[in-house]
């Protein structure tokens, strides 16, 4: 298995997986991840550009001449209260399930907190659904802690 940046050519390839990212934490939370139609094609055109981006951290897992798994990471500005003004975010892993407990997904993730830490970067967040035990246990396995719980409230409509 080869875990590399990304490029532009990769993204094709990188779609189906945000597809079935998407459609996962939609079956675990359809109110918190109500996504629009066309979830890949609207994360074409960003996917593009984190891969031509030197401050996006986009790596893909490759294994026989095929695309297994992917991490997308860009940094980020903190509201001007925190002395730290910006951080690392990483919004996105996959692994395909048939390629899931050989470690992928833990060297990408590895790699990019080494990219981010090249970049001058001091922190790295990230969230991941409350359903997704596995991806905590994966992160944690890299450093990462909780630190925060996200709440949500759907407020029903009023009709005027």
């Amino acid at each position: 298995m080869t875990i590399r940046p990304a490029t532009p050519d990769d993204v094709p390839s990188v779609l189906p997986m945000v597809g079935k990212l998407a459609a996962l934490h939609e079956a675990w939370d359809p109110q918190r991840y109500d996504y629009r139609q066309n979830v890949e094609s609207m994360y074409d055109r960003w996917l593009r550009a984190r891969a031509t981006d030197g401050r996006s951290v986009f790596l893909v897992a490759e294994r026989d001449q095929r695309l297994i798994g992917f991490i997308i990471g860009t940094i980020e500005h903190t509201i001007p209260i925190y002395r730290l003004e910006e951080t690392g975010y990483l919004h996105d892993l996959w692994v395909d399930e048939q390629y899931r407990h050989e470690g992928a997904g833990r060297q990408m993730a590895m790699l990019a907190v080494e990219k981010f830490r090249e970049l001058g970067v001091k922190q790295i967040r990230l969230e991941t659904a409350m359903a997704n035990e596995a991806a905590r246990k994966l992160f944690e396995s890299c450093g990462f802690r909780a630190c925060a719980i996200e709440m949500l409230v759907e407020l029903p409509q009023v009709n005027p």
